[in-house]
């Protein structure tokens, strides 16, 4: 009899460990899901005008740094980029899609050697993901669209937030003021309003 009574004693504390055993597993995969969604999922997807051409247009179209920033997340030189000194009022746009994304108004010198802004126009926009290359911790910065901008710095203006978002040239277009409302950028205008 004591040993019917150990057997059933064993057999519920099995059955007690399997269930506590899966359901840490269970919270687990869980915490582990709700982590890389966060990292994928990290701003409100704009399903607007914007959208991401096929790889293979953007093959035909980008140039191949271009290519190599937007969709490899590769950074192009420091001070030899197109617009990292441009001082013309305008418009930033994301170079794969269109998206206006940074403005004249928010850019200045970091002398970083790219151009730097202390905000987007737009933060629905910009997407924010933790970046763990080089060995260490960076926030990337990218379209809506998935395209790679650059990263995110808390060394900005303090009178201005405080952020440095550092952009690659290679990821942006830059309409002029003067063409936004030839180009359909109308609607950003306001910005140059004094």
């Amino acid at each position: 009899m004591n040993n019917k009574y150990n057997i059933k004693t064993n057999k519920k504390e099995i059955t007690i460990t399997i269930i506590l055993i899966l359901i840490s597993l269970l919270s687990t995969i869980t915490i582990l899901t709700n982590i890389e969604m966060e990292n994928q999922n990290n701003t409100i997807i704009n399903n607007n005008k914007y959208s991401k051409p096929s790889i293979e247009e953007l093959k035909k179209t980008l140039t191949k740094e271009q290519f190599e920033i937007t969709q490899n997340e590769k950074t192009e030189k420091a001070f030899e980029n197109k617009y990292w000194d441009n001082k013309q009022e305008g418009i930033y746009v994301d170079i794969v899609t269109g998206e206006p994304l940074f403005s004249s108004i928010d850019k200045y010198d970091s002398g970083s050697g790219w151009p730097a802004f202390t905000k987007p126009i737009d933060t629905v926009e910009i997407e924010k993901n933790k970046d763990f290359k080089f060995g260490i911790i960076r926030t990337e910065v990218k379209s809506s669209a998935g395209s790679h901008l650059g990263h995110v710095f808390d060394d900005g203006p303090k009178d201005k937030g405080g952020q440095r978002f550092c952009i690659n040239s290679g990821a942006l277009n830059f309409i002029p003021k003067e063409k936004l409302k030839e180009l359909g950028y109308q609607d950003y205008l306001y910005l140059f309003e004094k």
